[in-house]
């Protein structure tokens, strides 16, 4: 599924539960365990990306256009995640177009509705140059023009950019050729700096936090939607927000969740998937545990995923394809009796993540990308047995400049009775 797709069909499903959809966060906190008491919110560990920052990034894009062949002009970048990469400007996309425009040479241009010129202005970690559309005029136009001025001729599109919008632009602009921008956008956004690892390192330690007194309170016919809500209650209690997929038993073998009622019981495989964000960085987490003890079969499935993620952080090299990696993952389970190819390890090995909870890159079966240092994935094998079981075991790694890859989460699942020890 599509990054943001994935997360909305998760909270329709009823593994989030209908009530989930309705209570705030804050009331299933008072229904927390005491242990639960122990979460604080993360204060002062929290460092904003700063204005200098956000204006680097505009930098960095500039030079990316310099160096492509051919050379960029410019670049159009709707609402959307990228839009807040470059700006500060957390925007969602309607039928009015907000939208920053990044020429090659010189300052950048935010495009705006007029009567939201105020509210932009005070969005702006950087000041840009803010003109105004209004409400009988076009913007795509608007920008057009704005572009000839510079002469401009190539443009790179957005990929989230409305196509709509992209349309109505390519019809005011015959001159200019529209390319997509993603080896400006993804060339910037995939290398983390430092500062952006350390906000997913926080984001993944409060997700791990939350979950290990989960796990420590589980009981005995308790459904998946009392689950749910002890995880979103302890993100509030950090003062966080955050998502949670909750599958039990026989459930678990749909990555994507069920309908269908779930309610624990002994021996039953317990699934918690997902995460929150700090400063809009995400984290995305799986952690899978036995309620009880596991048949041969199952504990046979676990140990395969658990040796394929190893596996996995080892081969994620920088220099490497990063289709070598799922492929030496998806080996692993293959030579453990759950093969072959997408039998019972249905989907890709991992997912870019960052600010979009999936992004480029990905690690998937016959992907070119090269690794490089500061690339962020997650690294979540699993074997899903229909009617069965499900195991999936997910953390977040970087790419380092030497030598295998590094958690960004605490670290491995402990073990598959005590996922924390």
């Amino acid at each position: 599924m599509t990054r943001q797709n994935r997360r909305n069909f998760l909270w329709s499903t009823a593994a989030l539960s209908t009530v989930a959809l309705t209570t705030s966060a804050r009331e299933f906190e008072s229904q927390l365990p005491s242990a639960f008491s122990s979460l604080k919110p993360l204060g002062d560990r929290v460092r904003p990306i700063t204005p200098d920052e956000f204006h680097s990034r505009l930098v960095h894009a500039q030079q990316l256009m310099t160096d492509l062949d051919p050379k960029f002009d410019g670049i159009f970048v709707g609402p959307g995640t990228s839009l807040y990469y470059f700006t500060g400007v957390r925007w969602g996309p309607s039928e009015r177009l907000l939208a920053l425009v990044l020429p090659r040479n010189g300052p950048p241009l935010l495009v705006s509705p007029a009567f939201e010129e105020g509210r932009v202005r005070e969005l702006l970690r950087y000041p840009i140059e803010v003109r105004v559309w209004q409400e009988d005029q076009s913007p795509t136009a608007f920008i057009a023009g704005f572009l000839a001025e510079r002469g401009v001729h190539r443009v790179g599109i957005e990929e989230a950019l409305p196509f709509t919008f992209f349309d109505h632009f390519r019809a005011a602009a015959p001159g200019i050729e529209c390319v997509s921008a993603d080896p400006v956008t993804i060339g910037c956004r995939a290398r983390k700096s430092a500062h952006e690892l350390e906000l997913l390192r926080l984001a993944c330690e409060s997700t791990c936090n939350v979950y290990r007194l989960v796990f420590e309170n589980l009981q005995e016919g308790m459904t998946a939607e009392d689950i749910n809500r002890m995880v979103m209650g302890g993100y509030a209690k950090m003062g966080l927000h955050g998502y949670a997929l909750v599958l039990l038993g026989p459930a678990a073998a749909l990555p994507h969740g069920t309908r269908e009622p779930q309610v624990l019981k002994e021996g039953d495989v317990v699934l918690i998937d997902d995460g929150c964000q700090v400063e809009g960085y995400f984290s995305d987490v799986t952690r899978t545990a036995v309620f009880g003890k596991p048949t041969e079969k199952i504990q046979r499935a676990y140990d395969a995923v658990r040796q394929a993620q190893d596996t996995a952080l080892d081969r994620a090299r920088a220099g490497k394809f990063s289709g070598t990696v799922d492929d030496a993952a998806r080996g692993v389970i293959t030579s453990a009796g759950f093969g072959p190819d997408y039998k019972f390890f249905t989907h890709r090995l991992g997912h870019g993540i960052g600010l979009d909870g999936h992004e480029h890159p990905y690690l998937v079966r016959g992907s070119k990308t090269v690794l490089e240092a500061g690339m962020t994935f997650s690294n979540e094998p699993g074997i899903y047995v229909p009617g069965e079981f499900g195991i999936r075991l997910e953390d977040l790694m970087a790419i380092r400049p030497d030598g295998p890859a590094e958690l960004l989460t605490p670290g491995f699942e402990v073990s598959f009775e005590k996922p924390f020890g």
